[in-house]
């Protein structure tokens, strides 16, 4: 009787601690991270490590998003020319980060009526009208250049061109230029071909269903009839690779339109602090599920540091959790050599402004003179 009291006291005991057990697990399961499915782990490894991101092409040696920015970058070695996608009034896809003109071109001047709208309310032609470098010699007087007055805003494709060694000139009509560019080889191109690494910025236009059908018609993407891009041998070759082009958002509605419209391309959802409310653990680990459960490749978080002062996005315990779930990192944004050394052991590849610090960190050997290139490209 008492052997059989003890069995079944026993059996109430280990029944209490299941329960205790399973309790746990649910909560601790919210905690849990999803890990990146085989088939997308594939198309993460499309992406090399360690590459270099031109963030805007240059935004210390030239105005971003510009001309010299990309043929900088494109020259100097980036492994991707980086850009921000906006979709104008008439539906054309240019490069542009800021939602409004003020801070990089003189709207004020040309638009006074118009300073303080956004960049959807002009048409292409009207934005080709503005000045978007003087800004930066006025900004920068160290880094001044006389070229860099009244370069204009690009599109998507002009800087597809430029990634494929090509330059700009202007088309005329009776002597004025329509507004317009033609493309030519670059003289001063050197062979690089990297890829292009596109944020879209605003998911309520649509932005995404366009942006496909013009990739498309550029041969830029993988999934449709992609283009042989000619490289050569010891020169960036990213064009010519299925990993050409990765695209970006913050926006998790862009995310779900991007994979949508482009399936199976490397995707970033870029992360910042002041979106994430509520515990930074819990709201770091769902921002990583969303992305693993919807074919998001990389976790793209802001480091610390001067000279942007971000909030610390990417700290050792939440890099490994996105490699938990083998996902990539690709932190932004790198500015100097000490955050290069420091970050080095924990991510898979950088935006930086500052490409040929970036270039020279990873490749000691490389022989990298920024002001040089850029008098080579006739700047």
């Amino acid at each position: 009787m008492k052997t059989n009291i003890a069995i079944i006291i026993g059996i109430i005991f280990l029944l209490g601690c299941t329960k205790k057990e399973i309790k746990t697990s649910k909560k601790e399961s919210k905690m849990l991270v999803k890990t990146l499915s085989l088939k997308a782990q594939k198309v993460r490894d499309y992406v090399k490590k360690n590459a270099v991101i031109a963030h805007r092409g240059s935004t210390y040696w030239t105005p971003e998003e510009t001309e010299p920015a990309y043929r900088w970058a494109r020259n100097i070695g980036a492994d991707y020319l980086e850009l921000d996608l906006q979709l104008t009034k008439d539906n054309k896809l240019v490069a542009f980060h800021d939602d409004d003109l003020k801070r990089t071109t003189n709207v004020a001047t040309i638009f006074p009526k118009r300073k303080d709208v956004t960049i959807h309310d002009f048409t292409l032609a009207e934005l080709r009208k503005l000045d978007v470098g003087s800004w930066f010699n006025q900004k920068n007087k160290d880094r001044a250049n006389n070229k860099f007055v009244n370069l204009k805003i690009l599109t998507l494709k002009d800087i597809i061109k430029i990634a494929e060694g090509n330059k700009l000139i202007k088309e005329l009509k009776n002597g004025k230029w329509t507004g317009n560019f033609k493309y030519a080889k670059d003289p001063s191109d050197n062979g690089n071909r990297p890829g292009i690494y596109v944020e879209t910025k605003h998911p309520k236009s649509n932005i995404e269903k366009y942006l496909a059908q013009e990739l498309t018609e550029l041969g830029w993407n993988i999934n449709t009839n992609p283009k042989q891009i000619k490289t050569e041998n010891g020169k960036i070759e990213v064009a010519n690779t299925n990993a050409r082009l990765i695209l970006q958002s913050f926006s998790p509605k862009s995310i779900l339109q991007l994979e949508k419209y482009l399936p199976n391309i490397p995707k970033c959802f870029l992360l910042w602090k002041p979106d994430m409310k509520g515990d930074l653990k819990e709201t770091y680990i769902e921002a990583i599920n969303f992305a693993v459960e919807n074919n998001v490749h990389i976790i793209g978080p802001s480091i610390a540091g001067e000279p942007n002062n971000y909030e610390e996005l990417t700290d050792i315990w939440m890099t490994d959790l996105i490699h938990q779930a083998k996902m990539s990192v690709h932190p932004y944004t790198f500015d100097t050599n000490e955050q290069l050394q420091k970050y080095s052991n924990r991510i898979d590849a950088v935006f930086t402004n500052r490409a040929d610090l970036a270039i020279q960190f990873y490749n000691s050997k490389a022989k990298i003179d920024a002001k040089k290139t850029l008098n080579e490209l006739n700047y």
